[in-house]
């Protein structure tokens, strides 16, 4: 089959690679009808996570239909269209039936790369890094899918591919983001960064109750975005002294009453602490560029929420005594689609939330290097490029 490979720092190529095949009798293959990039992927294919090897096919939200299952699964059958949440999950483990997904203690079969960076192993993802479990992903024209039973949910008619597709990742990471931010009727919620997760955080915090979202990004396109399908204010942060006064003087000096990061460690920004933390990367004393996630520690208002959804590695002026002393409650977490995704399917055929916004661009597989320099490098307004095997 035909899939997207990382071959080194900025290489990915289209190539011919084995089909996946059923190796547990949980398995199912999946034919990918779609798949998306995620912002994530850039901290690999920029060299900034370890654990890739030559020839890993990479990608990690996707939907499909079902081609071939195995012979314990019971769920799931051929012909069925589905999407997948982007952590696999047993669904058997403490962790899986407290809802913490990505958190499974039975998906990651390669523990040794990961325990002596995290003290612990997390769920296994498709096509991120082998530190996450070496799956292969979605990017390609077929995938495997372990725990089908627990890891594939059927989309119904209502829902375009589009629809279903962001409620792989994209949806559900911003779902879980306004949902962990402790968000109360009247609440006003700051979220930086205005991608895929970060337009999903805003459109359900309006969903939780917040009463007023503040949506903060340096792209014209992206905050109009913003105000267009959200209905959120929003801060230009190139054309501001200071994001967090500017919240302050927003917010009658009191500051956001959560504050969401949808940016992770290659944030973009200004100044010299932005400076400071490029040179840092450029150099590998740290993984990390961290001004949004610091922006959003000065920012919340004393007693408020502070939830990560970037991804990051190793920061260093990190802000510890802010957040003791401002008593914030810190919330984080890798998504756990499994659980919401019931109540996202419910939310889009109401019409309540619908991401296919998210999709700016579409590309054939052959073409999808091109997908992702045009996605980096934010070229054309592009938020989501799509591929189609």
């Amino acid at each position: 089959m035909r899939a997207l490979c990382w071959n080194g720092v900025n290489d990915l190529r289209v190539e011919t690679v084995k089909d996946p095949e059923i190796v547990n009798p949980h398995d199912c293959i999946l034919r990918v009808t779609m798949s998306t990039t995620c912002g994530s992927d850039l901290h690999f294919i920029d060299g900034y996570l370890p654990g890739m090897k030559e020839g890993d096919v990479i990608g990690h939200e996707f939907m499909g239909v079902v081609e071939d299952v195995g012979r314990e699964v019971s769920k799931v059958k051929k012909g069925d269209r589905v999407v997948v949440p982007s952590f696999v999950t047993c669904g058997q483990c403490w962790y899986c039936k407290h809802d913490l997904h990505s958190l499974c203690d039975n998906t990651h079969p390669k523990p040794e790369l990961q325990e002596p960076l995290l003290g612990c192993t997390t769920a296994g993802i498709y096509g991120y890094t082998h530190v996450f479990g070496g799956y292969a992903g979605s990017h390609a024209e077929y995938i495997r899918v372990p725990f089908a039973d627990q890891n594939c949910f059927q989309v119904s008619e209502a829902l375009t591919d589009e629809q279903a597709l962001f409620l792989s990742d994209a949806a559900p990471t911003g779902y879980m983001g306004a949902d962990l931010s402790n968000i109360r009727p009247g609440d006003t919620v700051a979220v930086w960064g205005c991608g895929g997760v970060g337009l999903m955080a805003q459109q359900s915090a309006f969903l939780m109750g917040a009463e007023r979202v503040i949506a903060i990004d340096r792209f014209p396109e992206r905050l109009q975005m913003a105000r267009q399908h959200v209905g959120a204010e929003t801060i230009d942060y190139t054309a501001v002294a200071s994001v967090p006064e500017m919240l302050r003087e927003m917010t009658g000096g009191r500051g956001p009453d959560a504050c969401i990061d949808a940016v992770g460690m290659e944030a973009h920004g200004t100044g010299l602490q932005y400076a400071y933390d490029r040179a840092k990367q450029f150099m590998y004393m740290h993984s990390d560029r961290g001004q949004a996630l610091r922006e959003a520690i000065q920012a919340c208002r004393k007693g408020g929420t502070l939830t990560v959804l970037g991804v990051y590695g190793i920061m260093d002026k990190f802000p510890l005594g802010m957040i003791m002393n401002k008593g914030l409650t810190v919330r984080a977490s890798q998504q756990n689609g499994q659980a919401y995704m019931k109540r996202l399917f419910a939310h889009v055929e109401k019409g309540e939330l619908d991401p296919s916004f998210l999709a700016t661009h579409r590309f054939p597989l052959e073409e999808a290097p091109r997908g992702y320099a045009m996605f980096k490098h934010k070229q054309d307004g592009c938020v989501r490029a799509v591929f189609v095997p």
